[in-house]
C-alpha cells in the first residue's frame, strides 16, 4: 500500500500541553489527531523557569530579555514548525489512502482497498451502497430490539397488512365497471363513465373453502374457479340463472 503523496487539510490545536495537528478526510470530515509532544513541553517549560529565574537574579538584564532568551512557552503556542507538522502527519497518515482518479486523502472508512479507490470512484460502487444499506438496516433492528421497539414495528406492519386486505376485501364487494370505477352492488351503469357495471361475486374455493373474493383462481391454494354470472356482462341486468340476458340477449358466458 502507497503512502498519500500529500497531507490532507489540517489545523493546529492546543489544549494546554502543547500544540497537535488535527487532520480531516477530504471525503466525509473525519477527524484525526497527532498527539502533543508532552515532553518536550514540559522540558521547555523546566528550561524556562531555570533559565528565566537565572537571568532574572542578574541586575541590568530584566524580565524582557529573560522572556526572549527563555522562548516561547509551547503551552500556548497555536502554530508547528514543518519538522513538527511532518511528525505530527507521520502519526496518523497509515489511517489516509490516496485515490488514483480524483486524489482526494480519504480515510479508510471511504476506501475501498479491495480496487483501490475511494468509494465514490469505485467500480464497486452500487455493491458497497447496498452493503452499507444492509448495514445500517441491521443497526436500526438492533437498536429498535433494544429499546423494545421491533415488536412495536412488527404490530404497525401487521395493521397496515390487515387494512390493505380488508381494503381489498372491501373493493371485492363492490360493482366494478371496465374503467375500474367501483360503486355499490346493484349499480347497473357505473356513475362515472356509463359503462355497465359488473356486479360483485361471492364464493368459496370448493378445495380449501376460503373466499375467492371474485378471483378466477383461489388466492389460497390457485384451484379454478368456476362462476356463474348473476348480472349481464353488456348491460348489467339480472340473469336469475338465464343462460342469455333477458335484456339485450347477451350470452352469459362467465
Amino acid at each position: 500500500m502507497s503512502e498519500p503523496s500529500q497531507m490532507p487539510r489540517y489545523d493546529v490545536r492546543n489544549d494546554g500541553v502543547g500544540p497537535y495537528a488535527i487532520f480531516y478526510c477530504d471525503r466525509c470530515g473525519r477527524e484525526f489527531r497527532s498527539q502533543p509532544n508532552v515532553v518536550s513541553t514540559v522540558t521547555s517549560d523546566i528550561g524556562r523557569k531555570a533559565v528565566g529565574g537565572l537571568l532574572r537574579n542578574i541586575p541590568l538584564v530584566g524580565g524582557a530579555i529573560a522572556d526572549n532568551v527563555a522562548g516561547q512557552d509551547p503551552r500556548y503556542t497555536y502554530n508547528l514548525t514543518p519538522a513538527q507538522l511532518q511528525a505530527a502527519w507521520s502519526q496518523v497518515k497509515e489511517r489516509f489512502r490516496e485515490c488514483p482518479t480524483c486524489h482526494q486523502i480519504v480515510c479508510v472508512s471511504d476506501f475501498d482497498d479491495q480496487s483501490g479507490f475511494c468509494q465514490d470512484d469505485s467500480p464497486r460502487k452500487n455493491q458497497i451502497a447496498e452493503a452499507q444499506g444492509e448495514q445500517a438496516g441491521r443497526a436500526l433492528k438492533g437498536i429498535a430490539s433494544a429499546f423494545g421497539l421491533d415488536q412495536a414495528f412488527k404490530q404497525a406492519g401487521d395493521s397496515i397488512k390487515q387494512a390493505s386486505s380488508a381494503a381489498q376485501q372491501a373493493a371485492n364487494q363492490m360493482a366494478r365497471c371496465a374503467n375500474g370505477h367501483l360503486a355499490k352492488p346493484g349499480t347497473r351503469f357505473c356513475p362515472e363513465c356509463g359503462e355497465a357495471m359488473a356486479q360483485p361475486v361471492s364464493a368459496t374455493c370448493p378445495k380449501c373453502g376460503e373466499p375467492t373474493l371474485g378471483a378466477k383462481f383461489c388466492p389460497n391454494c390457485g384451484t379454478k374457479i368456476e362462476t356463474t354470472p348473476t348480472t349481464c356482462k353488456n348491460c348489467g341486468a339480472e340473469l336469475k340463472g338465464a343462460k342469455f340476458c333477458p335484456e339485450c340477449g347477451t350470452k352469459a358466458s362467465a
